[in-house]
């Protein structure tokens, strides 16, 4: 069996699983996810969900895993919510949410409009921070990701924009000189 797809997943109180014609449904305090699932047996009972696969082809031991991950994330989803951190670093470099969009200024001669979408919810506590908070882990990711794809961090100066966790070694300049 897979190592992650045979451990049980627990039902936290305030969930409520639905499992019906290979779609699961979890819905929480934060809101609501679906999820197909094909060629998996679930079981939900006493607040644990369990995972089976009906043979040992490459497939289904892929599927098991997968699946298994996906219910957890979103169980985690619908009660704590997911976020992703990231900062603007630059000379003039500046973040600001306006109603439906977030508008950077990361050294172009013109501003950058990043259209943020009903599903996810985008914040600036601070004009060089931005969070990307959400339900489901797959969309803040890519938001995210998105963002920071807008201004690649440039090794030399650190300028650019990047996640708030990752770590990134500065690359040194010329050093020939006349």
């Amino acid at each position: 069996m897979s190592r992650i797809g045979r451990l049980p997943i627990t039902i936290p109180a305030g969930v409520t699983i639905d499992f019906k014609n290979n779609v699961i449904t979890a819905k929480g305090p934060l809101g609501e996810l679906k999820q197909e699932i094909k060629d998996i047996d679930l079981k939900v009972e006493n607040n644990t969900i369990t995972l089976s696969r009906k043979n040992d082809t490459k497939e289904l031991k892929a599927k098991h895993g997968l699946y298994r991950s996906l219910i957890n994330n979103m169980i985690t989803g619908v009660t704590k919510g997911y976020e992703k951190s990231l900062i603007v670093n630059g000379v003039g470099y500046k973040a600001m949410v306006d109603g439906g969009k977030l508008t950077l200024h990361v050294g172009f001669s013109h501003t950058v409009d990043f259209k943020i979408p009903s599903s996810v919810k985008v914040e600036c506590p601070t004009i060089t921070e931005i969070l990307v908070k959400g339900i489901n882990k797959n969309e803040v990711g890519q938001i995210a990701a998105n963002i920071r794809a807008i201004k690649k961090l440039d090794p030399y100066h650190l300028y650019g924009i990047r996640y708030k966790d990752e770590i990134v070694q500065k690359k040194e300049g010329k050093t020939a000189g006349k």
